[in-house]
């Protein structure tokens, strides 16, 4: 990996929730480029470990903790561990989040005929609404409660939290995880208020549409050909492609920069190939 742009962020704890996954490994990674002390955080703690063990072959300092987000315990303990590692939390990147097929209709537009045949908006599921909005916005809440309790009146603290395009204009199908992202910018926004006069400023990324093993099933076909979901995104998105996950870096690296980014707070920047500002014609 290259980064953009370069940093030093030598001697700083970062910690990344979500880590596992193939966006928040990235970031990891990126962090640990600047020269910070990176801890992963994931519920799978097989994954966090393995992105640690490969930053750390690159010749980086990362190391892996398993963490629960929706569980405060299991967070203060990994907290605890890292301060024992590394020491406190410098930077918090709150990257822990997803959907459920639970919380996901068949169907765009209702229609009656579709009762029965489809599983439409009166069959969806409360506990996977449920899980959704817990996984996006407890499981940003209590990393942010447990973490930025060390970060208090520290020079050049800062929280990211992962928002999304959805929290702009939500996307059909998916009601429960547009209206959880669109907790997580408004939360966003409380925070930087709430943490103003103790200087950390938070802020968050939007991605738009980015290929991932989280999203495949909806933009793919079983053979590999592009769904006509896929079709309807690319005409709407000026570039006329998915966003690399690489590309998420700069704005990461821009927020997590005092010298940079030192007066922004409390926003949320777009990384949608222009998606949001197209109108259609």
């Amino acid at each position: 990996m290259k980064l953009p742009f370069q940093i030093d962020l030598t001697g700083k704890v970062v910690v990344v929730t979500g880590a596992g996954g193939v966006i928040c490994s990235v970031l990891a990674e990126a962090m640990a480029m600047t020269g910070a002390k990176v801890a992963l955080l994931d519920l799978n703690e097989d994954a966090a470990k393995k992105h640690a063990d490969d930053i750390t072959a690159k010749g980086y300092i990362a190391k892996g903790y398993k963490c629960n987000v929706l569980e405060k315990a299991s967070v203060q303990a990994a907290r605890d561990q890292i301060a024992a590692d590394f020491g406190t939390c410098d930077i918090l990147i709150n990257g822990a989040g997803g959907n459920n097929p639970k919380a996901t209709t068949d169907d765009e537009y209702f229609v009656p005929e579709d009762l029965g045949q489809m599983k439409t908006f009166f069959d969806l599921d409360a506990d996977g609404v449920s899980f959704v909005f817990s996984l996006n916005f407890m499981g940003t809440l209590i990393p942010t409660q447990v973490f930025a309790l060390d970060m208090v009146n520290k020079k050049g603290a800062s929280i990211i939290n992962i928002s999304s395009m959805n929290a702009y204009t939500p996307l059909t199908k998916i009601p429960a995880y547009s209206g959880a992202k669109a907790a997580i910018s408004n939360f966003t926004e409380w925070l930087a208020v709430h943490f103003s006069k103790v200087g950390i400023r938070c802020n968050a990324i939007a991605p738009g549409f980015f290929s991932t093993q989280q999203n495949a099933k909806l933009l793919f076909n079983e053979d590999g050909t592009p769904t006509a979901r896929t079709g309807k995104i690319l005409n709407n998105t000026p570039m006329d492609r998915f966003g690399e996950v690489e590309e998420l870096i700069g704005s990461v690296l821009f927020l997590a920069c005092e010298e940079a980014s030192g007066f922004v707070n409390g926003a949320c920047i777009p990384i949608d190939g222009a998606f949001a500002a197209y109108s259609g014609v």
